[in-house]
């Protein structure tokens, strides 16, 4: 994965929180652009309201995915219409 890449993510306006996940699988939630430093060689993240942090290589970010905006799916599935 390319810096470029993470970078694109980053300066999107407004800001879409999005998910990084790693070759080993964990996943990084990105919920704001301020919480993560672009270096030559690793991405910075790190944790919001916390002492948490994360280095991870470009070479280990396996894939970008687009993250939800953390509220249910609400449908009428099952429901009864009367």
């Amino acid at each position: 994965m390319l810096a470029s890449d993470i970078k694109e993510r980053l300066s999107k306006d407004p800001f879409e929180p999005f998910r990084i996940r790693s070759s080993s699988g964990e996943c990084y939630d990105i919920t704001s652009p301020f919480l993560v430093a672009l270096m030559k060689s690793k991405v910075f993240i790190a944790a919001p309201n916390s002492d948490r942090w994360a280095e991870l290589s470009y070479l280990h970010v396996a894939t970008l995915e687009s993250a939800g905006n953390g509220h249910a799916r609400r449908g009428t599935r099952g429901k009864r219409h009367r």
